[in-house]
């Protein structure tokens, strides 16, 4: 059986290094690339199962590398960034990036979610829940066939609520499954402040949704068929 092929678009030789040993230790082949141009070269040779890709290259950014992946390859992509902002997680999911991490960043995070992309191939690639339908390949939500734009968190919240619906998820469960795993202090308030974002989103009545229902004293439920 062929081994999985990454490929590292990283200008910070260091880390790319380290990366590269790491992930040759776990079996996979690993490609390197310091450069948008180089990164561009390797991807068009059409052997990578996966792209790491840095957000600034010395070239170009890891947003332009992206969109020029996007108009000939499906290939997953996680981009890594300095960067932690909102407005930088929706640009890179409107662009198609499959997950975002931002420096520094746990390995053992990277490499979940860098098995969790890998094995996806097997799965269903779109998924429909009524009047919403959610390609995994791109990390894009659709609402009666128009495109609504989510952050990270919140297209990991709806996917979660989606993939449980009709069972209730306590606020503990959801911290843990979408925040806590990376190891980072999370505010109490997170869960109901991101719910109340996706409520706006995909409910046609934020104020009265039919399908985010609260379980007072319990958590959450994605209420559908």
């Amino acid at each position: 059986m062929a081994r999985e092929t990454i490929l590292i678009i990283e200008d910070d030789s260091d880390l790319r290094e380290g990366l590269h040993f790491s992930f040759v230790g776990d079996g996979y082949e690993v490609l390197d690339a310091g450069t948008k141009r180089q990164g561009l070269y390797e991807i068009k040779k059409g052997v990578c199962d996966l792209v790491l890709l840095d957000c600034n290259l010395p070239d170009g950014t890891g947003f332009e590398l992206c969109k020029e992946i996007r108009s000939f390859s499906k290939v997953p992509v996680i981009m890594l960034t300095a960067r932690d902002t909102e407005m930088d997680e929706i640009k890179a999911l409107e662009l198609g990036v499959d997950d975002y991490l931002s420096k520094p960043f746990s390995l053992g995070v990277l490499k979940a979610r860098i098995k969790r992309l890998l094995d996806r191939k097997t799965e269903p690639a779109k998924l429909v829940f009524g009047e919403l339908a959610i390609d995994k390949n791109t990390c894009r939500v659709y609402k009666n066939g128009e495109e609504i734009v989510l952050s990270r968190q919140e297209y990991k919240l709806l996917l979660y609520l989606l993939e449980n619906k009709n069972h209730v998820l306590s606020k503990e469960q959801i911290l843990s499954h979408i925040w806590d795993h990376e190891g980072k202090f999370v505010d109490p308030n997170t869960v109901s402040v991101n719910i109340s974002r996706l409520r706006t989103k995909v409910e046609d009545n934020a104020s009265e949704p039919k399908h985010i229902k609260t379980i007072h004293g319990i958590g959450y439920i994605w209420n559908g068929d």
